[in-house]
């Protein structure tokens, strides 16, 4: 391939509007940092000539290749005409230039908090507002100086874990009188939650999985368990009404390790990689193959309570590893980078054919991931699932393989990170470019595909994959893995600056929910204007900055040590992004947090 090919033919440095994602190339280095950022995306400075940007702007992709490398079969047609800005260093300093990012990063750790937007009929975002909608970024009050470990919302109730592992709610779906948070289940040491249609799924550092009510009448009305008091061999009733989803035969130290939870049904993971499903409703039971257990329904199921576990007995023998549930459907992923569906497919979200005759599949069914790379030699692997409404996400590692007819071992190994969409794209939530009803083949989001950075620390390519995907009901965030700085302070150069991962948002836009302060949807991934923007639309830039979300760092707040990271939750109609000091278990680049925010 002649390299000039895929140069760009339009590079401008002048400042200009965009609707869409604009890839830039930020040319600075600071104090602490041995790279060059493109994009946030960091290449070395010294070594920028040596590679070749082939950018889609359209689509928001952005490729950085060596030029021995060049396959013909890399190559992605552009599907429409865009143009590359460059930003030139200011005369001023580093700081000047990107001052935005850098007071992002020290006001989430100066001023933690949640921050909310979308839809507020409910009274999830601003409890003491009777606006319906919240078009942009706003704090809860309740949490401003706190930090949380975990938060979901619906457009009529919301709950969230704070930082002792208690348990809040609020939201008129909660009681129609409450104007904030509330405590209610306290003392379990709440790691995560997940939302069905109208209960909170919960779970505990030990591995118990509770059910609460969304409403603060069920608390009192329900049964309410004996629980072990501080006085020995004694038990007392807890204060609300809950349930414990507690899967059988448990052998000796396996315990759950994540749950996922769609409108009426939820997911269970143990620590062996075994699968349990369960309903999640307080009465209604799954009825679309959602849980995988072909031929279970409200008339065959077993005896007990109506929404004790089932394991999934199609999946024994694989070690499953991650896992998410849509609003009707399942995706799990094993160790091995396998993935399967099951549950509703009317939308195409199980990435199988669409059959009108029979929509729904409840047996876990394998997912063929080899054949969206047919014939590209590439060995495949899926690395994490998310799903929201009636979508599918899931992201791929494809690693070169040497194919007949090529010479050597030219590119042998190189990892390409690519990200997959299936379901309904009739909002954009597949961030495709498209506009579909039905997408039963996953169609991949060039965005968020293809993307590498070069560390000069340990002189490799590396991979730009995703950190973390937040799918609500119809609109989705996306924060990627890029390189980050945390390390500026007071000591260091005005050229030293602390920025954060880049975050792309698309989809379904009715409540403002995306960010972009517009209500069309978008159907491919977007930056939006920092959260606290009104200091540089001050100072007349307001269409340069972009959010960046603050990784996980060491702070002092309020005298103490505690590390933190900001978080990103798409519900229905709702978005927030948070500070959280509970830690991920999984490694940086396959977050255990992804999956479903239920809806």
């Amino acid at each position: 391939m002649n390299p000039s090919r895929i140069v760009p033919r339009s590079l401008s440095i002048a400042p200009r509007a965009s609707k869409g994602p604009v890839v830039q190339r930020r040319c600075f280095r600071g104090a602490n940092s041995s790279r060059v950022a493109v994009g946030n995306r960091s290449i070395p400075r010294a070594r920028t000539a040596a590679f070749l940007l082939s950018a889609t702007v359209g689509a928001g992709s952005l490729y950085l290749i060596y030029p021995s490398q060049l396959h013909a079969e890399a190559a992605e047609a552009v599907p429409a005409p865009g143009e590359v800005r460059f930003e030139q260093r200011s005369e001023k300093g580093l700081q000047d230039l990107t001052v935005s990012q850098h007071q992002q990063a020290k006001k989430s750790w100066e001023e933690p908090g949640v921050y909310a937007w979308g839809s507020n009929s409910g009274r999830v975002i601003d409890p003491d507002s009777d606006e319906t909608i919240i078009k942009k970024p706003r704090r809860i009050a309740y949490f401003n100086g706190k930090l949380i470990r975990d938060i979901k919302l619906d457009r009529n109730f919301a709950a969230a874990i704070d930082e002792n592992g208690d348990l809040l709610q609020w939201g008129v779906a909660f009681s129609p009188s409450c104007r904030g948070p509330t405590p209610t289940l306290r003392g379990k040491d709440l790691v995560k939650i997940s939302l069905s249609r109208d209960r909170i799924i919960a779970l505990s550092s030990n591995g118990t999985v509770y059910s609460i009510a969304a409403s603060q009448a069920d608390h009192q009305s329900g049964p309410k368990p004996q629980e072990t008091s501080w006085i020995p061999f004694l038990k007392s009733e807890s204060p609300v009404s809950y349930r414990t989803l507690t899967p059988s035969n448990m052998e000796f130290g396996e315990r759950v390790t994540d749950i996922s939870s769609g409108l009426d049904h939820c997911l269970i993971l143990t620590s062996e990689g075994r699968l349990f499903s369960a309903a999640s409703g307080t009465e209604d039971f799954p009825s679309r193959g959602q849980l995988g257990i072909p031929g279970l329904t409200w008339m065959t199921r077993p005896p007990g309570p109506h929404d004790q576990p089932h394991e999934i007995s199609t999946l024994k023998g694989f070690e499953i590893a991650k896992i998410a549930a849509g609003a009707y459907h399942s995706l799990v992923a094993d160790k091995e980078g396998r993935v399967w569906s099951f549950g509703d497919n009317s939308s195409g979200q199980l990435g199988f054919d669409l059959d009108p005759e029979s929509p729904t599949i409840d047996a876990p069914s394998l997912i063929p991931i080899d054949k969206l790379y047919k014939g590209a030699n590439l060995l495949t692997r899926v690395t994490n699932v998310a799903a929201g409404g009636a979508n599918s996400f899931f992201t791929v590692d494809a690693t070169k393989m040497t194919g007949r007819g090529e010479d050597g071992l030219r590119g042998l190994g190189q990892i390409t990170a690519d990200t997959w969409a299936c379901g309904e794209g009739i909002f954009g939530a597949l961030g495709n470019g498209r506009w579909t009803h039905v997408q039963d083949t996953p169609t991949k989001i060039k965005a968020l595909s293809g993307l590498f950075e070069y560390d000069e620390v340990t002189n490799t390519v590396s991979p730009i994959r995703l950190s973390h995907l937040s799918a609500g009901s119809t609109h989705a965030c996306a924060i990627l893995n890029n390189g980050t700085n945390v390390a500026a302070g007071d000591r260091s150069t005005e050229n030293d600056i602390n920025w954060g991962s880049d975050v792309l948002w698309w989809g379904g836009n009715e409540f403002f929910q995306v960010g972009t302060g517009k209500r069309s949807n978008v159907n491919n991934p977007t930056y939006i204007a920092p959260l606290d923007a009104e200091p540089d639309m001050e100072r007349g830039r307001a269409e340069e900055p972009r959010f960046q979300i603050t990784p996980r760092t060491k702070i002092t707040l309020g005298g103490r040590d505690v590390n933190v990271e900001q978080r990103v939750e798409c519900g229905r109609g709702v978005t927030a992004v948070y500070s959280s000091t509970c830690e991920h278990k999984d490694d940086p680049n396959s977050v255990n947090s992804w999956g479903s925010n239920s809806k």
